[in-house]
């Protein structure tokens, strides 16, 4: 006995289509400006605002603080810089990399105040390890 199977076409399905490279590379130039801005914003306030002020409601100290704002600066630098110029492009997604990690340690931190507290840097960490992902794919 032989078993057989029987494929059926189906002629009205078709698969959805691709969505053009320019659109995907214009999207993700949207999302590298939105966040390049606000890691220029959160890493400056590292350094405009007074230091009891940021240390009050963190674990962290001082210096790691500042650490994180020069990491939030030149990430944000990394993840326009190189594609205006268009010098060292690779470099792009190794910003957007280590953006991700900063993030994943902004969720583990801020989650013990509440779910609703860690969603902004869960969000941003999800853009951050897009545009690396995408990025690394343009870049080869």
């Amino acid at each position: 006995m032989a078993l057989t199977s029987t494929l059926q076409t189906d002629a009205t399905h078709t698969a959805p289509a691709p969505v053009p490279r320019k659109a995907v590379n214009v999207a993700l130039w949207v999302i590298q400006g939105l966040l390049s801005a606000l890691f220029l914003f959160a890493g400056a306030m590292k350094f405009v605002m007074p230091a009891e002020e940021m240390t009050k409601n963190s674990p962290l100290p001082l210096w790691f603080i500042y650490f994180i704002g020069v990491a939030e600066v030149l990430g944000a630098l990394g993840l326009v810089l190189p594609g205006l110029f268009r010098i060292r492009q690779g470099l792009t997604p190794l910003a957007a990399a280590g953006l991700t990690i900063i993030m994943i340690g902004a969720v583990a931190t801020s989650l013990p105040m509440g779910v609703s507290m860690a969603a902004v840097p869960f969000v941003t960490g999800v853009l951050t390890a897009l545009v690396a992902y995408r990025r690394w794919n343009f870049a080869a």
